[in-house]
């Protein structure tokens, strides 16, 4: 870990208000995360969103690779409209630590890796509640459990850190994007139709009038996700948590349980259950339809 030593900067200027926790702590907190953040990161392109003003205040998300960043802290050329970006990857303990010194609160990454980046290994959908109602939330995530895991896949599942739950499931990099994506809407539009006043594909926040937004998105090109243990910029420093499955089931998570005050605590209670997530890749069922997945 310390093969490249990171020397922390303005260590103690308060990035969240709310708990007094200084940049010197969230450097730590990644420094301390790394073993299981990196396994994540590793190979694919990331966006950097930074608060320079703290996490209270508007933040930016940054994709490009700064070209002060040490030869250490990796690079992906990817395409983009008109030409082509060189975005951060995080493929070492230490190039974490370095981002997080360099200003990043919360990493964001592809489901795909740099090397394949039109074959996602990650398939995610978003849980996102129009209010508080978490017990809907829960109950979704298990559902979604279940339909995947009748479809052959391996689920799994973790905190926002935000509102809701996301839902992941390995992939073995067989299918496109467009594959995915088409693949990930059918199984949510046959969830909205098995439960249409609980549940919406709309993207427009008026037109969800108050349902549980099922977003597959993310599945599309060049599209993030908070990365595994990453932090988020909301008051009490929470963390996009990995979970087992029984703990969906506790009528007491919410999406911002675990924080960076408290995260390891838990993971000194029990492993990580995100720790072998790559031994459950597996190919995409060859089902487009509403009508075939049910």
């Amino acid at each position: 870990m310390d093969e490249h030593q990171v020397t922390v900067s303005n260590a103690d200027r308060v990035v969240f208000p709310d708990i007094g926790l200084t940049k010197g702590e969230l450097v730590d907190y990644y420094r301390r995360v790394a073993p299981h953040a990196v396994p994540h990161l590793r190979g694919r392109p990331l966006t950097m969103q930074i608060f320079p003003k703290g996490a209270d205040e508007p933040g930016a998300f940054v994709k490009e690779r700064r070209k002060h960043f040490p030869e250490w802290v990796g690079s992906a050329t990817v395409a983009k409209r008109g030409g082509q970006l060189v975005m951060p990857v995080v493929d070492t303990e230490d190039a974490l630590v370095y981002l997080a010194n360099q200003g990043m609160v919360t990493p964001h990454v592809w489901l795909s890796r740099a090397d394949q980046p039109d074959h996602p290994d990650r398939l995610v959908f978003d849980l996102d509640p129009s209010g508080d109602d978490f017990d809907l939330v829960r109950r979704t995530a298990l559902e979604l459990r279940e339909l995947l895991d009748d479809l052959g896949l391996v689920p799994y599942v973790k905190t926002t850190g935000s509102r809701g739950l996301h839902v992941m499931t390995p992939l073995d990099r067989s299918s496109t994007t467009a594959e995915v994506r088409a693949f990930a809407e059918a199984v949510a539009q046959l969830l909205v139709e098995r439960h249409p006043d609980d549940l919406t594909v709309e993207f427009s926040k008026v037109d969800r009038k108050g349902r549980l937004f099922l977003d597959v998105l993310r599945n599309g090109p060049a599209q993030t996700e908070v990365v595994a243990y990453g932090v988020r910029a909301r008051p009490g420093a929470p963390v996009a948590t990995p979970l087992e499955w029984d703990e969906v089931k506790d009528a007491g998570l919410t999406a911002d349980r675990w924080t960076v005050r408290n995260l390891f605590r838990r993971l000194g209670r029990r492993n990580d259950p995100w720790a072998e997530v790559d031994r459950d890749m597996r190919p995409l069922p060859n089902r487009v339809s509403p009508e075939d997945l049910g």
